[in-house]
């Protein structure tokens, strides 16, 4: 016990949490697999465990090397990594690969490298954590604020907006979020979001590009803007399935990935059909990543997907304690800033599961097969770990002296 006590520092619940979503990220991986190998490995279902098996494995590396850091080292990386992020952004939009219809990932000789959004979220958190806790006198002025915090949350979000909207709506969300607990003016917030709405709508008005539609390969795809249009319209207004064929009307209901998570939710019963039992993983298109949540209520019921909300509720909750108790304020800033960042991406994930939210094509933190997003979780995580680790020696400390 003093070996592992040693071994895993800090908060042992979120290190708890941290084991169950691998547990979860193997078992559901192992359901879709199949449907990934049909479509990307030529049915090699060995050859995609492996790839998620290592996918974890490096996650699960980067956050053991956060945790083993200063938590205090990070105030400056972030700075460093904030400033990197944006070159990095431009990089993609200009020569991107194209990840379900939009330019997100950043290639070398045409192999996928990572998705830089997922590098520059965690940067922009961090950095505004950094500056929270550095600059708090001087934000009573609008011009400061503006200047240290509006700005670059609205250059790394705009960046990521023309190409993937539901990120950088999530980003700035947590972003505010971090600023109001970090005492900036409510006044100051509401002026911001106000400009970035009014900059968003003159976007859709006056972007040429609109109405076209992009090559992908063989296939026609819509521009993001007719597409977070389509989205939007089809949740909110619905479909008229009245006016369809027989045949138009099966088709749509078999291709359509809202209707097929809710059967997969709908069949999941109580406890669900049991590991690798699933059977919509067949019809939804990515149930390895936007829809695996379905996947893990159909086979393991309406009990799984409880608990996997537990989880990320925990690692919030737990955080937010992290965050009351330790004494620097930049540790507080980023312990919050990390775990809202990845707790409302989980219910964003969820709420399109459910179908309480349009498609936005949000992986599960820590679960979904993806790289990129596994990678920043795991950083992410590993820098509220090495947080807690301050808190832990902070009780030790105050233990030994009351014991004197």
């Amino acid at each position: 016990m003093k070996l592992f006590d040693k071994i895993f520092q800090g908060d042992k619940v979120i290190w708890m949490v941290v084991a169950l979503l691998v547990i979860f990220s193997l078992l559901a991986g192992y359901s879709s697999a199949e449907r990934f190998a049909f479509i990307w490995e030529g049915g090699n279902v060995a050859l995609v465990l492996k790839k998620h098996v290592q996918t974890i494995l490096i996650g699960v590396a980067l956050m053991y090397v956060a945790y083993m850091m200063k938590y205090t080292w990070f105030s400056k990386l972030f700075q460093i990594a904030m400033i990197f992020s944006i070159p990095l952004l431009i990089l993609t939009l200009v020569n991107g690969k194209s990840v379900n219809g939009a330019q997100r990932a950043l290639t070398i000789n045409g192999k996928e490298l990572f998705q830089t959004s997922e590098f520059a979220k965690v940067a922009l958190i961090g950095y505004l954590a950094r500056m929270l806790a550095l600059g708090q006198e001087k934000y009573h002025d609008y011009k400061a604020v503006i200047i240290d915090l509006f700005v670059p949350i609205a250059l790394i979000c705009g960046l990521i907006f023309t190409e993937n909207l539901s990120t950088a709506a999530i980003l700035a969300a947590v972003s505010l979020m971090l600023l109001f607990v970090g005492r900036i003016k409510f006044k100051f917030l509401m002026a911001f979001v106000g400009v970035c709405i009014m900059l968003a709508g003159l976007y859709v008005v006056i972007d040429p590009k609109s109405s076209d539609k992009k090559d992908e390969g063989s296939v026609q795809v819509d521009n993001r803007i007719g597409t977070w249009g389509g989205r939007i319209k089809e949740f909110f207004v619905g479909v008229d399935l009245e006016s369809m064929t027989d045949a138009e009307r099966i088709e749509y209901m078999n291709n359509s990935q809202e209707i097929q998570s809710e059967l997969a939710i709908a069949s999941g019963g109580l406890v669900g059909k049991s590991p690798g039992k699933s059977t919509q993983r067949n019809f939804l298109q990515h149930s390895y990543s936007d829809f695996i949540y379905s996947i893990i209520v159909e086979e393991y019921g309406l009990l799984g997907g409880v608990v996997v909300m537990l989880l990320y509720l925990i690692l919030l909750f737990r955080s937010i304690r992290i965050m009351m108790e330790i004494p620097e304020s930049f540790g507080a800033y980023v312990a919050f800033g990390l775990a809202s960042l990845i707790v409302v991406q989980a219910f964003a994930h969820i709420a399109v599961a459910v179908g309480l939210a349009p498609v936005t094509g949000q992986p599960l933190p820590f679960i979904s097969k993806g790289g990129s997003s596994m990678m920043s979780t795991g950083a992410a995580i590993g820098v509220i770990l090495s947080v807690s680790k301050k808190v832990d020696k902070i009780k030790r400390r105050r233990n030994e002296l009351a014991a004197a």
